[in-house]
């Protein structure tokens, strides 16, 4: 049995009624890349779904007990941080499905990668994380949960919360709870500069029990008085939208 990598963050799902869930979580007919397979827990089930799936996996261990136990399956001995996705969506001919457990440890890195992939590539992408990082993905404004991880993955995506995954169904044992959560990437393109967008939201949130008009200010740009008196929480996203096409167009031509 292969034995779980402590520095890789692994931790091996092995509860079937899970992995079904997790599996039934994914569209048919669809183009489906699996990002950290492992020991193949969802992989059988992924095949069956797409037998051209992809597999995208770091420890080259689990890269070979798929190749023994999967002969058919394509997968590949790579950082899913390093993956061109957009190469890749090229080589599979349409927009790819994405499936996965994330190591806690590199949660956030990941989800921007797929985010961040040139549009049109990532249609969807069903991942596992650590549930505390869940909820503050789809948390709403006026909560402790609501921050910048809410603001921005809201904005370029739909995220939903699927369900919640006990730590007694993984070996080894984490210490935390952990969700599943589904992201469609079928939203409008934001109406101003991404970076300035989230530089906003950053900057907000940094400093996030000032009022607007302070946490902003090291950006050098005037806060409209409808915004000025609030605090970064009190915001929704597409107030955050507003809020930055504002201050964008404020900006000297080489800002």
């Amino acid at each position: 049995m292969l034995q779980p990598r402590k520095r890789l963050g692994q931790n091996f799902l092995r509860d079937p009624n899970i992995i079904r869930k997790i599996v039934g979580s994914v569209e048919d007919d669809v183009s489906i890349v699996e990002i950290g397979p492992g020991t193949g827990a969802l992989t059988g089930l992924l095949l069956e779904k797409d037998a051209s799936l992809t597999a995208i996996e770091v420890d080259e261990r689990a890269v070979q007990l798929l190749k023994d136990h999967y002969p058919s399956l394509d997968v590949r001995h790579q950082d899913v941080l390093d993956v061109d996705w957009a190469a890749l969506a090229a080589e599979r001919g349409r927009a790819l499905h994405v499936v996965g457990n994330l190591p806690y440890y590199i949660t956030t890195p990941i989800l921007f990668g797929l985010l961040d992939a040139p549009r049109g590539t990532i249609a969807r992408f069903v991942v596992m994380m650590q549930r505390e990082v869940a909820r503050r993905i789809v948390a709403v404004p006026r909560t402790k949960a609501y921050g910048i991880l809410s603001v921005v993955l809201q904005k370029l995506s739909r995220p939903k919360l699927l369900f919640d995954v006990s730590p007694n169904v993984f070996h080894p044992r984490p210490d935390v709870t952990s969700s599943v959560v589904s992201f469609d990437l079928d939203v409008p393109e934001l109406p101003v500069e991404d970076a300035f967008f989230r530089r906003v939201v950053r900057t907000a949130f940094n400093q996030r029990r000032k009022t607007l008009r302070n946490s902003l200010s090291s950006m050098g740009l005037t806060v409209p008085e409808d915004y000025a008196g609030l605090r970064a929480e009190a915001l929704t996203p597409d107030d955050f939208v507003t809020l930055s096409r504002y201050l964008h167009g404020q900006r000297a031509p080489s800002a």
